[in-house]
């Protein structure tokens, strides 16, 4: 147990320093809600804490982009056929849906079985200022997906119409054939200057996520939770369900590899996105535990998981899900088959090109709303307590773009068997920022070589 909590060198792992960290943000959270000093919440906590935790999800995200952009472009490169290109592309896009479909169904039928929200009493509960989202139809919802402007689609982290651009780009140079090999490899070297980039963000890792937890739990308490406290315990059943049962069920059936092994090493991942509450900005790490950790070949890795973190929504649809259910019984409303068949499908669509970003649920609930025509109001009932639950959804999120890139890899032949079974594979960087000593002397030599000042 003690050797799994260090690295190599016999000093704390990054993963334990994490962990650490998570949970004391949490502990000092839940004391400094219940001590409730002004001082030491607003300044301290709102605006120091604040800052750092916003400073790393801002770091996170600046390496969402280039990062997708030139692994995406290595991966295609790496295929090397645009047939097998096709392939993973649809047993990826076919796997996400019905892992989705799966995850809000199951939360259905769990919530029905419990009846969140019966008996409950609206008094006192402020619905104000909640407005609905038009619901796109199917066909903007897919037309969206190829970009007017790709700049535009890039410098606002249009994360599907990017994916798109990408792999038409790539398509492109893998006809151009040998023309296209230096472009290629200069993606292959910007792709490994992102990763050292991404090394040296993980660094302060425990840290941001320290500041993340602390402020979340100083804000919201444990007290938001009393009043729907039938809602909160469905939801983390259902996601708990999805997680350690579905998933898993998914993964050994497609793949045959162990379930234990896997969830031991996508748990860095789940780590982050626990912190953060998105997809997007756990892409860097979600990248590194399935190629390096799980033994996911760069070609198949680099294509499946900025593409699952943009449109596989399991938790998010599980929320949907439960939460129809929850505000269906409050308001005394029956849907019937047909209108819950209706939320399936929203949801399923809804997470075709939905950004992985904190919140996002809310949005995605809204269009459910409106489609089988339930108060939007409501969702204030559930306001209090989604951040908390957006963070578990997320890990949920993520564990599924794991499961699914490692299906595809292990279908496609494109794993590496031992790696996944070294417990010792790609641990994630210890003290040296991964530096190599090649580097520190390049480094060391740039040092001398400036001159004076």
């Amino acid at each position: 147990m003690g050797a799994a909590l260090r690295d190599e060198s016999g000093k704390l792992s990054l993963t334990t320093k994490i962990m650490l960290g998570m949970g004391g943000g949490l502990v000092l959270g839940v004391i400094l809600n219940l001590m409730q000093i002004e001082f030491v919440n607003t300044h301290v906590v709102g605006g120091f804490f604040g800052m750092i935790g916003r400073m790393f999800v801002n770091a996170l995200q600046m390496l969402v982009v280039p990062l997708v952009f030139f692994s995406l472009i290595c991966g295609v490169a790496g295929i090397g056929d645009i047939r097998i290109l096709g392939r993973v592309g649809g047993k990826s896009f076919g796997l996400y849906l019905a892992t989705t479909a799966t995850a809000i169904a199951v939360a259905i039928l769990i919530a029905l079985l419990v009846g969140p929200g019966q008996g409950f009493v609206m008094d006192g509960v402020d619905t104000t200022g909640v407005t609905g989202k038009e619901a796109p139809s199917v066909w903007d919802t897919f037309a969206a997906i190829v970009p007017r402007n790709p700049v535009a689609a890039f410098s606002g982290g249009e994360m599907l119409q990017i994916i798109f651009y990408t792999i038409i780009l790539g398509v492109a140079a893998l006809m151009l054939g040998e023309r296209s090999k230096p472009f290629v490899e200069a993606c292959e070297f910007m792709n490994e200057l992102m990763m050292k980039v991404v090394q040296i963000v993980m660094a302060f890792a425990p840290i941001g996520v320290f500041c993340l937890i602390t402020k979340t739990f100083t804000e919201q308490g444990i007290g938001l939770f009393l009043p729907v406290m039938t809602y909160v315990l469905v939801l983390v059943g259902a996601l708990f369900l999805h997680l350690f049962v579905t998933l898993m069920i998914f993964l050994k059936v497609f793949s045959g590899l162990d379930p234990f092994v896997f969830m031991k090493k996508i748990r860095p991942a789940q780590i982050f996105a626990f912190s953060t509450a998105s997809s997007n900005a756990t892409i860097p790490v979600t990248l590194r535990c399935v190629t390096e950790r799980m033994g996911v070949s760069n070609a198949v890795g680099s294509f499946t998981v900025p593409f699952g973190a943009t449109i596989n929504m399991d938790g998010t649809a599980i929320m949907q899900g439960v939460a129809t259910v929850f505000l269906a019984n409050v308001y005394g409303i029956d849907l019937g088959i047909g209108g819950y068949v209706t939320v399936i499908a929203m949801a399923v669509l809804a997470s075709i090109g939905t950004a992985g970003v904190p919140g996002v649920g809310l949005v995605m609930l809204t269009m459910v709303l409106n489609q089988v025509g339930l108060p939007i109001e409501g969702i204030a009932l559930i306001l209090g307590v989604d951040r908390l639950m957006d963070m578990i959804r997320t890990a949920v999120n993520i564990t599924g773009d794991a499961v699914v890139t490692t299906i595809v890899a292990r279908t496609e032949g494109q794993m590496d068997m031992d790696t996944f079974a070294d417990p010792t594979a790609g641990e994630l960087i210890g003290d040296n920022l991964g530096i190599d000593e090649k580097a520190e002397g390049v480094l060391a030599g740039a040092a001398h070589a400036r001159p004076a000042e």
